[in-house]
């Protein structure tokens, strides 16, 4: 049965159902209040992340994405690089967690390896020799620049599926219409009626269905972010880098008991990188550019002004771990997203055929296509 499905919001987990729709032969309309989406879809580092998704069901669903990420790459739809990642560690502690990880990691569905600190080199040449153990490679994780896919996808959905797209169209209500079926008022015209509606507004999704919202615990995440300039001569990252301060962020590290140490010793040492939430990470796009982060400032303890500080200290830590040619300073932002501690997604039907998601907590790019089939 072919059903018309309507997506409120063009940002990377809209995208991702109007394509899961599209492939089912249902007819789909896509409302973009925006030119293109300017939310968390284009603020990120462009990594497919699966290594850092708790092992079962959810890391399930990031290779499930994964999988996604690659049809589109194999169909031209959008340019991506499956360069795997390599979480460096250069104190003991930090060690002992990769080690105890990848000790456990074939029974939990990770496909990883330990690297000796010439293998770490002999992979990126941005990783610092000095004090560096070693790494734990992974060859899940991808990279795409997410400011060209929210613009690219939208063309081909068009031209592969015939998808309709809306931009610089806000909706303000969802209202019955005829049988079962919706009106959507966008840009304050009815259009429809469709069959089913899928909201996936980020941030604004409160604005329209506050009654999904009442009661949940979904506190609101800012992060800083820093891109460098492109890279001379060609110079490549190679595989995503994490620092040992990352495995205190993803939950599929939460399996180690030698984790509790190394939280230990960054509190006591660096206080002020649990109090911003700093973990670091870099990704390079294809331009050469390289992406550097990150921070996570919840609800009351954030404000609308950027810190200077919080710069400071990424830069400051990422020099710890790695080098690059140059580290002149393009571009600095920061960015929003719900996260739902519970999950990574919060979903709800306010209205029977009325569908509702966000919440992913800064896993869009690895979680949105799956999540969506």
């Amino acid at each position: 049965m072919s059903l018309d499905v309507a997506v409120v919001g063009a940002g990377i987990l809209g995208l991702a159902h109007a394509w899961s729709a599209a492939k089912r032969g249902y007819r789909v309309t896509v409302f973009e209040r925006t030119r293109h989406a300017t939310g968390a879809s284009i603020r990120n580092f462009g990594m497919i992340w699966p290594i850092g998704q708790p092992a079962g069901q959810w890391h399930a669903v990031a290779l499930a994405s994964r999988q996604r990420w690659l049809e589109l790459g194999a169909a031209d739809a959008i340019e991506l690089n499956a360069c795997g990642s390599i979480h460096l560690a250069h104190r003991r502690d930090e060690w002992d967690v990769l080690e105890e990880f990848q000790d456990r990691s074939a029974e939990l569905g990770y496909e990883c390896s330990l690297l000796t600190a010439a293998e770490v080199l002999a992979r990126s040449p941005a990783s610092k020799r000095d004090g560096l153990l070693g790494g734990l490679f992974s060859a899940s994780e991808l990279c795409v620049n997410p400011r060209l896919v929210v613009r690219s996808l939208p063309r081909w959905l068009t031209a592969r599926f015939g998808v309709r797209f809306h931009f610089e169209t806000a909706v303000q209500h969802v209202d019955p219409a005829t049988g079962d079926r919706w009106q959507v008022t966008a840009a304050s015209e009815p259009r429809g009626p469709f069959d089913r509606v899928i909201v996936c507004g980020g941030t604004d999704c409160r604005l329209l269905f506050p009654q999904a919202f009442a009661g949940a615990e979904l506190p609101l995440c800012k992060l800083q972010m820093l891109r460098t300039s492109a890279q001379p001569g060609g110079w490549r990252l190679g595989p995503h880098l994490a620092g040992g301060l990352t495995l205190r962020h993803y939950r599929n590290f939460e399996i180690c008991r030698s984790l509790a140490a190394l939280k230990q010793r960054v509190a006591a040492e660096t206080p002020e990188l649990d109090r911003y939430g700093i973990h670091v990470m870099a990704s390079q796009n294809a331009a050469g550019e390289v992406i550097l982060g990150d921070s996570h400032e919840y609800d009351a303890d954030f404000e609308p002004f950027d810190k200077p500080l919080i710069d400071e200290l990424v830069l400051r830590e990422l020099q710890k771990i790695m080098h690059l040619p140059d580290w002149t300073i393009a571009q600095r932002w920061h960015g929003f997203y719900v996260k739902n501690p519970a999950a990574p997604i919060f979903e709800s039907e306010p209205l029977a055929g009325v569908h509702v998601c966000t919440g992913l907590g800064g896993s869009g790019m690895t979680m949105s296509f799956g999540l969506a089939e």
